[in-house]
C-alpha cells in the first residue's frame, strides 16, 4: 500500500494546469527538448562519417578517416 501511494504521490505532483496566458511561456523554441534540430542533424551526419560510425538512420558503418 505504501508504494502504491508512493508511486501516485509522484505521479499526480507532475500534473499541473497551465493557465492560458502562461502557455506562451512554454511554447518558446528554448523549452523544446532539441531547440536547433536541423544544426543537430547536421552535427550528427559530419561526426558519423568523420568517425567511420553507423549514422543514427541506417546501419551500414560510415567510411570517414576521423579527419576534418
Amino acid at each position: 500500500m505504501n508504494l502504491l501511494t508512493l508511486i501516485l504521490s509522484i505521479v499526480l505532483t507532475g500534473c499541473a494546469n497551465v493557465a492560458p496566458w502562461e502557455r506562451g511561456n512554454l511554447a518558446q523554441p528554448q523549452m523544446e527538448l532539441d531547440p536547433h534540430p536541423l544544426q543537430s542533424e547536421i552535427q550528427s551526419h559530419n561526426y558519423s562519417s568523420r568517425e567511420a560510425a553507423p549514422s543514427h538512420k541506417s546501419s551500414s558503418g560510415g567510411s570517414g578517416c576521423g579527419c576534418y
